[in-house]
């Protein structure tokens, strides 16, 4: 993202689904690059503490079975993906960085008392549009795997979009004499990217296992088990079942655990026990320098001492 994109050197590097929209649409690939590194960085965040740690993103695009075969773990990152492109193109329009495209529209029902709407709101609709013509695209297109694969990767990408629609609230500047905030100015704005994310990874604990199966004159998604409940547009949804991510197994996309810091105080995920997987863990002792004692001198500045101290660090055997 960091050099201009033409088409012959960058736009080639895409699957051809998107490469035509590469082509029509360079001044948007900033801000999709832009948006793939979020999307690494918050799905690595997100997992930190459990077993599947996504590191696998890194590999992009080379991903291996884990986000390749209609995993609860790809569907997250399909879901996250697809909010962070929309989001990243509906803040590039209001920020000027795209030349098709500016503020949002302004908001239909009437601003609250004291207020009024202005400013320059994000343009969700043109990021929406476009974000799904370019996370979709080989979707839509016929490939990228099964039918069941597709229609699952498409449905996730609508639940990653849904769920930034539905973070659209209102921004407000306050105008008055001293602060006083006798008239505000208002304008949709969307939230950062980590409260989608961890919308998402709520919706990634409790997504549906669902088979693609023929109900009537087309084929849905339909859950796997009889007695789950019916499918809803904000469900994430999975094919297959995910390993424990204990061992490494190149074959299901799974790392192992081994050599993983761990919390022994901790109950959660990312206990000794449960990261573990009941292997145990070492125990070893780290010296660390850090800045102790410190003091403002005057003018201006803050002078420390530097201290030597011991941590305990444990590790997945």
């Amino acid at each position: 993202s960091g050099v201009s994109w033409n088409e012959s050197q960058h736009c080639r590097l895409l699957v051809p689904e998107q490469l035509q929209l590469c082509r029509r649409h360079l001044e948007v690939m900033p801000s999709i690059v832009r948006a793939a590194r979020r999307t690494q960085q918050l799905c690595q965040q997100s997992f930190a503490d459990m077993r599947w740690n996504c590191s696998s993103i890194q590999r992009a695009p080379s991903f291996g079975p884990d986000l390749l075969t209609g995993t609860r773990e790809a569907a997250f990152v399909h879901a996250l993906a697809a909010a962070a492109v929309a989001q990243g193109i509906a803040r590039s329009c209001a920020s000027g960085e795209l030349p098709l495209c500016s503020c949002g529209p302004g908001p239909s029902e009437p601003p609250a008392p004291g207020s009024r709407w202005g400013g320059c709101g994000d343009n969700l609709s043109h990021g929406l549009q476009l974000g799904a013509a370019f996370t979709d695209g080989p979707a839509r297109a016929g490939t990228g795997g099964t039918p069941g694969l597709r229609a699952v990767n498409r449905h996730n990408g609508a639940v990653g979009r849904a769920v930034l629609s539905d973070s659209l609230d209102t921004r407000c500047k306050c105008h008055g004499v001293s602060g006083s905030c006798s008239v505000k100015t208002c304008w949709k704005g969307l939230p950062d990217l980590g409260e989608i994310a961890s919308e998402l990874k709520s919706r990634y604990l409790a997504a549906l296992k669902v088979t693609h199966r023929l109900v009537g004159p087309r084929k849905q998604l339909i859950p796997k088990e009889g007695d789950a409940r019916p499918v809803t547009e904000m469900d994430l949804v999975y094919l297959i079942n995910s390993p424990d991510y204990c061992s490494p197994n190149p074959q299901l996309g799974s790392l192992g655990t081994q050599d993983r810091p761990c919390n022994r105080s901790s109950v959660g995920s990312d206990s000794c026990d449960l990261l573990c997987c009941g292997r145990g863990y070492n125990t070893y002792t780290e010296e660390v320098q850090e800045r102790c004692h410190c003091r403002y001198r005057w003018c201006c500045s803050v002078v420390c001492r530097r201290c030597r101290r011991s941590l305990e660090r444990h590790v997945c055997k």
